[in-house]
């Protein structure tokens, strides 16, 4: 198949994470493979029509399928709330919603709707951002401290 990966061979279902450098990575849903090509279902603003980023956001984002080599040729099974939540299951809950998603826009948004976000959305049915929350976390001890200086 000519993937690399330091994890077994991904289920349909699973999240797949590309590590882009080292604080961020770039996360979709594992589809399966057509051809035996395997694919990814992911959230990207890549080749729209609109890529403005203002304050995190991209007017047109929208959910593609792509082989995988073609998003990352690395990559790392990343299903890290299956011990606090089940996942759907592929072929009656999340197959259905990504290929409803194809091709629709939708606002990206790095804190609120990332492809993080959108791959927790489809294998847990709820939005969570783990590289968003840490830093996040680093980032709001420093706020609160500059917010209460000023009230002083």
């Amino acid at each position: 198949m000519g993937l690399h990966h330091s994890c077994p061979q991904p289920l349909p279902g699973d999240i797949l994470e590309f590590p882009r450098s080292k604080h961020f990575s770039h996360f979709g849903i594992y589809y399966g493979e057509r051809d035996g090509v395997p694919y990814v279902a992911h959230l990207t603003a890549r080749d729209s029509d609109s890529k403005i980023i203002l304050f995190g956001r991209a007017l047109k984002s929208t959910v593609k399928i792509d082989p995988v080599d073609v998003v990352g040729k690395k990559y790392k099974i990343s299903n890290y709330l299956d011990g606090k939540q089940p996942h759907r299951d592929f072929h009656t809950l999340i197959k259905p919603e990504i290929d409803e998603a194809v091709g629709k826009y939708v606002t990206y948004d790095i804190l609120f709707h990332n492809c993080e976000h959108q791959a927790t959305l489809f294998r847990y049915g709820l939005k969570k951002s783990v590289q968003i929350e840490s830093i996040y976390g680093k980032i709001y001890p420093t706020w609160e401290q500059l917010f209460e200086k000023k009230l002083l």
